[in-house]
């Protein structure tokens, strides 16, 4: 045990910095006649997407973008889908397009993702910018995954030589952020569900990344002492309750730093969004992206 309780990796004020230096970066795009556009496709009527939708669209327009929201029914076709792709990929106002995950069933996910133009996917989830993630060159990163990196920058713990330990396996997660993990040259290893001894290996790690998708998976028990933990999970409870995949009061006095869930993770994802933006539209105008130097949370 380490006898203090750990020091909570705020991701809301994070995000809020994350937001604020965006718009910075934003009004001097704005300044040399470039104005970032995005624009959300939300397919169908998702309880959790329609949130989700609201929650980008007021966080877009509060940082300065021209934000276009498409609400399509849930009969949509693929083809039709695949249409609306198409008309905004073509449309020079638009520099990002999101299409909220998931889609109404009998529609392929995959097919929509690769029709994007892989310099307007801010999700960045289209398999070119999967690869350049993998092979190091430019492309828009993955928005959960680079708020776990943005996370551990602005709160200055760094990777370099650490050994950090995700558990996940996902695209969406795990196997991105332990690419990013590995760039900054932190020693990697990915955990999932067919892991040998989960206890022991999650205890080698000076830095826990979960995301399994399994409610308190991770006992504090398990932990190492003073590691730094970032906790993915958003996982609904019978009683309504969001809790992550780690048991936070247990970890909370094993680990040195902790994310909570709800307000760890999950706002950086919005975060990076806008950010992921932001380069896009720069890149298309040619024009620098400025923005404020980080500044600790």
């Amino acid at each position: 045990m380490t006898g203090a309780a750990a020091r909570i990796i705020d991701g809301k004020a994070t995000a809020a910095l994350v937001r604020a230096s965006v718009r910075d970066g934003v009004q001097l795009l704005r300044a040399r006649g470039a104005i970032p556009g995005l624009a959300v496709v939300l397919v169908g009527e998702d309880p959790a997407s329609q949130v989700y939708v609201r929650n980008k669209d007021k966080a877009a327009n509060e940082a300065g973008f021209e934000v276009t929201t498409l609400r399509l029914p849930a009969s949509t076709t693929q083809l039709e889908l695949e249409r609306v792709v198409a008309g905004l990929n073509a449309n020079d106002g638009v520099h990002g397009i999101l299409v909220q995950l998931p889609l109404p069933k009998g529609l392929d996910s995959a097919a929509i993702v690769r029709a994007i133009d892989p310099r307007k996917d801010v999700d960045g989830l289209h398999p070119q910018n999967v690869a350049a993630l993998a092979m190091g060159g430019p492309g828009l990163a993955p928005c959960t995954p680079a708020g776990c990196i943005e996370l551990l920058d602005r709160h200055g713990i760094a990777l370099e030589g650490r050994r950090v330990v995700v558990l996940g396996r996902s695209m969406l997660v795990g196997k991105p952020v332990a690419l990013m993990c590995l760039a900054r040259h932190a020693t990697v290893t990915i955990a999932h569900s067919r892991t040998r001894d989960l206890p022991a290996v999650v205890g080698e790690a000076e830095i826990l990344i979960a995301a399994v998708g399994v409610p308190r998976l991770v006992r504090g028990a398990w932990i190492r002492p003073g590691a730094v933990v970032l906790d993915v999970g958003m996982n609904r409870l019978e009683d309504g309750k969001l809790v992550g995949d780690v048991a936070f009061d247990e970890a909370l006095q094993r680990a040195g730093a902790i994310s909570p869930v709800p307000g760890g993770v999950g706002p950086m994802t919005i975060a990076m969004l806008l950010k992921n933006t932001a380069q896009a539209c720069a890149a298309t105008a040619k024009v620098p992206l400025e923005t404020s130097p980080p500044r600790g949370a």
